[in-house]
C-alpha cells in the first residue's frame, strides 16, 4: 500500500520548504541575493585569512549582486533577473548571502535589514551567517524584527564532525553551531542550517549517522549540498593530492544516498535543497553534467515514488 506521511505539504513525500511556502503565502517567494560587502572572521585575520578550503564566494551568487551596487538597485535588478524564470512569484525575500551577514556592528545590521524591508516587493529576509558571528544582542534584535516580517536566519554548519571542520578550516566547532541554533530557536526564529555531503575524510556511513545528530537540533529548515570542487580553492589542490579521502557520487547514487538519509531525518524539518548547482565555469569537472535544480527535484520525487519512501520513514515516532 502506498502510504504518505500526512504532514507533508502538497502531497510531497518529504517536507518541502518550497511547498510549505506556497501553502503559507499562496505562491512562490523568490530569494534576491544581496551583497553588502560584509566580511568573515575566517578572512579578515580574526580566525584566518584564506577562508574555508572549499570556498570561492563568486561561485555562489549572481552577477547582479555586488557590494559596489546600492541596496535597492541590487533588489530591483534581482527581481528583473528572476522575473524571467519565475514570473508567477508572489513576492521576494532579500537574501543576505555573501560571507557572514551578522558580522558587523548591530547599528549597521539594523540599517541594512530595515532598509531592505522598506522595499515594496520585499516581504522578508534570509540572513546567512556563521555560528560564531551571532550574540544575544543581535539575536534579540533579529527576533524582534521577525515579529513584524518573515525572517529566516541560516547558519553554515557544513559538518557535524569537529575533525572535518578543522580540516576544511571552518574556524568553529560543531558545539558552537549547536549553541547558535538553540539560541536562535529559543527566540522563536525560523532557523536554518547548511550541510555538505562528501567533505574529505567522511565516509558514507558517517554522513548517514549525521541524520540522528541533526534531528536533535531545533531546526525549521535545512539545505544539503553535494561537495563541488571549485577551481582555484585549497580543496581543489587537496582533492588532486588525496582523491581517496573523498567520497564522490554519481547522480543516481546520490539520489539513493539522499533518500536513505531522508528516511532517517525527522519529518518536522523542511528540506530547502538537497543538492547544489554551481556555474560550470567555476568547477573543475561536472560529473553530473548540466543538471538544473528543478530536474534534480523531479528525479528525487520519481525515485521516492519508485521506492515508496518518505522522510522519516525509518524513524519510530513517539
Amino acid at each position: 500500500m502506498d502510504l504518505l506521511h500526512p504532514i507533508f505539504p502538497q502531497g510531497k513525500r518529504y517536507h518541502s520548504f518550497a511547498a510549505q511556502i506556497k501553502e503559507r503565502f499562496g505562491g512562490r517567494l523568490q530569494k534576491v541575493v544581496i551583497d553588502l560587502g560584509f566580511n568573515c572572521p575566517n578572512r579578515d585575520g580574526t580566525l584566518g585569512t584564506e577562508g574555508c578550503t572549499y570556498c570561492l564566494n563568486a561561485a555562489f551568487h549572481p552577477a547582479y549582486s555586488r557590494p559596489d551596487v546600492e541596496l535597492f538597485r541590487q533588489i530591483n535588478e534581482g527581481i528583473l533577473f528572476h522575473q524571467r524564470r519565475y514570473a508567477r512569484a508572489k513576492g521576494y525575500l532579500a537574501y543576505f548571502q555573501s560571507y557572514s551577514n551578522t558580522y558587523a556592528p548591530l547599528e549597521r545590521l539594523k540599517e541594512v535589514y530595515e532598509q531592505a524591508l522598506t522595499h515594496p516587493n520585499i516581504c522578508g529576509l534570509v540572513i546567512g551567517t556563521r555560528p560564531d558571528c551571532v550574540d544575544a544582542e543581535k539575536l534579540d534584535y533579529i527576533a524582534e524584527l521577525s515579529l513584524k516580517s518573515n525572517i529566516i536566519i541560516e547558519f553554515g554548519v557544513e559538518s557535524c564532525h569537529d575533525r572535518t571542520l578543522l580540516r576544511i578550516k571552518r574556524g568553529h566547532t560543531f558545539t558552537q553551531a549547536r549553541e547558535a541554533v538553540i539560541q536562535s530557536a529559543q527566540r522563536g526564529l525560523q532557523t536554518g542550517a547548511h550541510f555538505i555531503f562528501g567533505l574529505p575524510g567522511e565516509s558514507k556511513e558517517e554522513m548517514m549517522r549525521n541524520a540522528a545528530i541533526i534531528n536533535t537540533l531545533p531546526l525549521t529548515s535545512v539545505k544539503f549540498h553535494q561537495l563541488q570542487i571549485i577551481k582555484g580553492t585549497a580543496m581543489e589542490k587537496e582533492y588532486l593530492k588525496y582523491p581517496n579521502d573523498f567520497v564522490t557520487f554519481t547522480l543516481p547514487d546520490y539520489i539513493d544516498f539522499f533518500i536513505d538519509f531522508l528516511e532517517l531525518l525527522h519529518p518536522k524539518i523542511a528540506i530547502e535543497r538537497f543538492a547544489g548547482e554551481v556555474p560550470p565555469r567555476f568547477v573543475s569537472h561536472t560529473p553530473w553534467g548540466l543538471v538544473r535544480n528543478v530536474d534534480l527535484i523531479r528525479m528525487l520525487e520519481k525515485r521516492l515514488a519508485e521506492r515508496n519512501s518518505w522522510q522519516g520513514q525509518k524513524l519510530v515516532m513517539g
